[in-house]
Order: structure tokens, then sequence, then C-alpha cells
């Protein structure tokens, strides 16, 4: 069985979820989702890439991540870890510099495994139904995808 396309569903008014499987085992998942070096490999959409990574990767520690894309447009994001059950689960806030999406998400990511294959499934808590689709609205689901890709590209060349 191989890796499949990024699944995204709403299954509520302020909810987001993002599912995608992976042809790699959890823990190594997990890494990837946690570990800078990693990170830097495939974070971002084609044409992004991850030029600052920082990760406190404790209960209370925060992480930053600052992208530049095409025609040196700039991202920056960040939170604070409120849950870290390595391999399993991963909790944390997000917010954006210069108001890419407006106000603090809660981000949640489940990892399970079966048989070498890990799901990765993401929900992203927004504070109103308005914020949720004004994310929906953008080309997050293309650019999550294009990222999850480049990830299994890593996957693929170990």
């Amino acid at each position: 069985m191989m890796a499949r396309a990024l699944r995204v569903t709403t299954p509520a008014p302020t909810d987001i979820v993002l599912t995608r499987v992976f042809n790699a085992p959890r823990h190594l998942v997990f890494d990837t989702l946690t570990r800078p070096e990693l990170l830097r490999r495939w974070f971002g959409a084609r044409g992004w890439r991850l030029v600052e990574c920082e990760v406190d990767l404790q209960i209370g520690g925060s992480w930053r991540f600052v992208s530049v894309g095409p025609g040196g447009l700039k991202m920056a994001q960040g939170g604070v870890y409120r849950e870290v059950q390595a391999p399993e689960r991963l909790a944390y806030t997000e917010s954006y510099d210069d108001q890419w999406v407006p106000g603090e998400s809660v981000v949640t990511a489940v990892l399970t495994e079966h048989a070498g294959l890990t799901t990765l499934k993401t929900t992203l808590r927004y504070s109103s139904q308005e914020v949720r689709d004004l994310v929906l609205a953008t080309p997050m689901e293309r650019g999550v995808g294009e990222s999850y890709d480049r990830l299994d590209e890593v996957f693929a060349s170990r």
C-alpha cells in the first residue's frame, strides 16, 4: 500500500482536519514534524523554503518558522507546545505574523501506525467559523498537499 493524497474535512464549524498517510514509521514522521534539520528539508509548498526554524519541544516551549516564497514573499508563524507525547501526539498553538490568518488556532496532530504506514491526522481549530472559512478560501490545501509531497520525498531518500 502506498501513501495517499491529502484529505481535507470540516467536521465541526471551527475545525479543519487534514489526513495523510505516509510510507514511513510513526517515530520518523513525528521526528520530521519536530526536528529543525528535518523540517528544513520539506516544510512548505513548492517554491517556498524554511529560512528560520526554532523548536523548543516541551510543554510550554515555543516554536517559530519563517518561510520565503516566490518573489521573496515572507510568511512567519509560531506558537507554544501544549502537549508533546512522542511519537503519537502533538498539540500547539499557531499564529501568523502579518495576519496571514487572523488570531490564534490550536493544532492537534495524532499519528497512528499500521503495517509500516503512518496516518497523520491534524486538527486545526480556529476561533470561529468565519476564520475557518477564510483559511479554506486560501491556497492552504494545495500548500499543505505539496508540503506533504515534499515530505514523501524525504522518506523516499532514506
